[in-house]
Formats: structure tokens, sequence, C-alpha cells
């Protein structure tokens, strides 16, 4: 009887050693993509000659699928099986990559890019909540330490792999490191354990996924259209019909009998306040960061690679960091490394927005992303334990979906909206910085004219072939864009600190989470 214990006390154990693997090696597939695309925007700009609202597109309508549908995916997973789901999302996700990869024009692109968002919903939610069903207690809060600094530390690889490829070969290969990693999880899953929640209803929530995937990609294209003209009438019905259906989708949720977001998780204060902390937080990092790279490669001339290495700091402190962070709530509690990480990461965000122009990395950007990853190192594991805590370990699946959801809209919608204020800022700096310029010709602003999608991303547009003009236009356009990054990293920055406030306001500084 002894020895039937051991052995399957080993199973056990080696069960939830496979289940850390394929959770980590699943979420850097999502993580690596997001950072290495990121990196190579700047390139797919130019080789697609695609606007700015394209190529944001990019982002947002991966980001899109993946928040309105990680909801559907936790809860599928709880329902049919947790490992089930992942694989298949892994499956699709792996799919859409070769997709992205073969893709002949930006729009085939985002289409793919979409693809990848559905298979990134169904994964996303099951790593964490496999981790959760493998590991209990304190060894749950180291557990989901590792992941967060493997994780992290593969997201490293994502902008020096993705520069460094958009600038030796090409950037589609970005997409095609995905298979190894799908191979990987696939193997691993093999051998960890199913879980799932025995007392999940079987009925699939169409309508809700329905209602927060029209809301979400209503309100951001809205607020994408808003971009180009402030009073822009498509774009402000888009976005208050977007605001209306959100609502809608609130007020379903909380009365179909089988929702795919169970109100009753949010009588529990903690789960509550941490995933608007999450909000706050995400969309400082969603938002803020996308602009990094067009700010480095188009306005400092940095090349791909060299700005792919400029964020090594924050994600290598990050990867370092962030298993050990992981405990920090079982032993301090949340307050503390909530609110402190918080204002940390704000004051990196500032960092980044004071950098200015022409000065070396080694005292603007990397000072700014060594404070930025220093910050979110000390909050980033102890989030996400909090968020597990605070609900029952049979409904981990939806709490990680809802989480991951929060997580993903937060950076789409501040994405947009931080557009707003940087494109604002820039069209307003650009056109002082021409009215000063008696030398720029006629043709010239009538180019400039013509090409603001193109020049709002801190690129000359190609049309204008004179040297002479070139050079003009170029020191406006970085000046100006300059002020508008400058803007919407404050706006980041704010962001953050609304956080630390909040989790010194709510957060006790010890004892149990759940309530």
């Amino acid at each position: 009887m002894g020895d039937l214990g051991a052995g399957g006390g080993r199973k056990k154990n080696s069960s939830a050693r496979w289940t850390l693997i394929a959770a980590i090696a699943g979420s850097s597939m999502v993580f690596i993509d997001g950072t290495a695309v990121n990196v190579a925007l700047p390139i797919l700009q130019r080789d697609f000659r695609a606007s700015s609202a394209d190529l944001q597109w990019v982002v947002e309508g991966y980001a899109l699928f993946l928040s309105a549908l990680l909801l559907i995916g936790g809860s599928l997973g709880d329902r049919f099986g947790r490992k089930r789901i992942f694989a298949i999302g892994i499956a699709v996700f792996t799919l859409a990559s070769v997709g992205c990869a073969l893709a002949t024009g930006i729009q085939m692109l985002n289409a793919a890019r979409c693809l990848q968002g559905i298979g990134g919903a169904l994964a996303t939610p099951g790593s964490l909540a496999l981790i959760s069903a493998a590991y209990s207690g304190a060894a749950r809060g180291r557990a989901i330490g590792t992941w967060s600094g493997f994780s992290a530390m593969t997201a490293a690889i994502g902008p020096l792999l993705g520069g460094w490829l958009a600038q030796a070969a090409s950037w589609r290969l970005v997409f095609v490191i995905n298979v190894s990693f799908a191979v990987l999880v696939l193997f691993a899953l093999t051998r960890v354990n199913e879980s799932r929640d025995a007392e999940a209803a079987r009925k699939l929530d169409v309508i809700g996924g329905a209602l927060a995937t029209l809301g979400l990609g209503s309100l951001v294209y809205g607020l994408i259209r808003l971009q180009g003209a402030t009073l822009d009438p498509v774009g402000l019905s888009a976005a208050g019909a977007g605001a209306i259906v959100l609502i809608l989708f609130a007020l379903f949720e909380n009365q179909t009998p089988e929702p795919m977001v169970q109100p009753k998780l949010f009588r529990s204060v903690p789960f509550t306040i941490s995933n608007v902390y999450t909000f706050l937080l995400y969309a400082a990092l969603g938002g803020g960061l996308y602009f990094v790279p067009f700010e480095l490669i188009n306005v400092q001339g940095y090349a791909p690679a060299a700005a792919g290495a400029a964020l090594l700091p924050f994600v290598a402190v990050m990867s370092v960091f962030s298993r050990y962070s992981g405990g920090l709530v079982a032993r301090v509690g949340a307050r503390l490394p909530l609110g402190i990480g918080g204002l940390i990461a704000a004051l990196g965000f500032a960092a980044f927005g004071f950098a200015g122009l022409g000065h070396s990395y080694w005292l603007t950007f990397f000072p700014a992303a060594l404070i930025l990853g220093i910050g979110m190192a000390i909050l980033v594991a102890p989030l996400t334990t909090t968020v597990m805590d605070s609900v029952e370990p049979s409904h981990s699946g939806t709490a990680s979906g809802i989480n991951n959801a929060v997580s993903r809209a937060a950076g789409l919608i501040a994405l947009a909206a931080l557009g707003i204020a940087l494109a604002g800022t820039f069209q307003r700096d650009l056109a002082h910085e021409l009215a000063r310029m008696p030398a720029v010709s006629g043709a010239t602003l009538t180019a400039v004219k013509n090409a603001q999608a193109q020049i709002v991303v801190g690129r000359v547009p190609d049309a204008i072939t004179d040297r002479v003009q070139r050079g003009l236009l170029a020191g406006a356009i970085r000046r100006a864009y300059t002020g508008g990054f400058l803007v919407a990293m404050l706006a980041s920055a704010a962001l953050a600190v609304l956080g630390g406030l909040l989790a010194f306001t709510f957060f006790p500084s010890r004892g149990p989470l759940r309530s």
C-alpha cells in the first residue's frame, strides 16, 4: 500500500511538472508573438505601405477576439476539460500563425491575426487554470511565479528575435517560430491530467460572446476612426454604439441562467478590485508600449534589432524576479506589492516619455525600461495570485478567463484611446513646426496633408522625394511625434498611479482574500 501511494504521488508530481511546462510553453507563444510583432510593425508598415489604422488593427484585431472570447474559453475549459480546450486553442493559434506568415497583404494578415486571437482565447485561460488545478497553497503561488518568470523570459526573446528577423531576414519568420512551441505544448499535454468543474453547465453562452465581441469591436473601431478626425460622425456613432452594446452585455450576463461571466464571482471584493486594478495597469502597459517601437525606429533612428534590444531590461527584470514575487501575497499580503509595484511602474512610463530626442540610450530608454520592469515584476505575479486566490478552485478557469479578458480588453481600448491623444498632439505640434519653417514647399505641405496615415506613425511619406524637403519634414515629424509620445506615456503613468492607489485603499495588508 505504501509503494502504491508513493507511486501515485510520483505520478501526481510528474503530471504537475508537465502541466507547468505546457502552460509556460503555451503562454510563451502568445507573449513572444505580441512582443515580436510590435517591434516588427514599422517594417510591416513599409512593406505593405499600411496606414496607422491598418497597423493598429494588426494588434487590435488579435486583441479583440482574444479579449472577447477569453471568457468563453475559460468557461469551455471548466465545462469540457481544461487540457482539451487548451490543446484545441494551441492548434488553432498555430494554424493562424502559419496564415500570418503567408500573408500577401495587410488585410490578409489582419484576418489571420483575428484567427490567432480565437486560438489564444481558447488557450490562454487554460494555462493558469491547469496550474491552479495541479497545485495548491504556497506551491500554487510558486508555480504561478515560475510561470510568470519563464513566460517573461521567452517574451524577452520576442523583441530581440522580432527585430533581428525583420532586419536580417523577414518579419514572416516571427510567426513561423510558433510551430516549434506548439510541438512542445502538445507533447507535454499527453502527460497532463485532465481537470474540469463538475458543477459547470453544458450550454454555451453564444449570445454573451457575440455581444462582447460586437461591443468591443464597435468601440475600438470608433476610437480608431476618431484618431483621424475628432468629430468624425462615424467614429462617434460606432464608439457610442459599442458602449451601449457592452452595457447590454453586462445586463444579459446578469440575467441569463448560464452566463460565461458568472456575476457571483464579483461578490468577492478582492476579485472585483483586482480586476479593476488589472484594467488600469494593463491599459497602461498594452496601450503605452505599442508606441515605443515607432518612437525608437522611426523617430530615434534605431535599427529594428536595436529597438528590440532596447526593451530587454524590462523583460529581463520580469523574468528574473517574477518567480520570487509570486509568493509575496502569502507573506506580506496583496497591498504592498500591488501598491508599490504600480507606483514604480508609473515612474517607468514617465521616464519613457521624457527621453527626448537624440540622447544616449543608457541615459534615457535603458533606465525607463529598467524601472518599468522592476514595477511590473513586483506586481504581475502577486496580481495573478490575488485573482486566483479570491475564488474557489472549481471556478479557476472562469476566473482566469475573466482576468485575462480584462487585461486584453484594457490594452485594446487603451491603445485606441491613447492613439487619439498621441495623434491629436502630433498633428497640433506638426502644424506649429511647419508654420515656423518657410523653406518647406507647397508641394511638401500638400503631400503631408494627403499622407497623414503614414506620417502619424513618425514616417516621412514616400511621395516626398526631394532630399532637402525630406530632411526638413523628417525633423519636424520627429519633434512632433516625440511630443505626442510624451502625452501617451504620461497618460499611461497616470493609469498606473491610479492602480497603485487602488491597491493601497482596498486590499488588506494580510489575511484571506476570499470574501
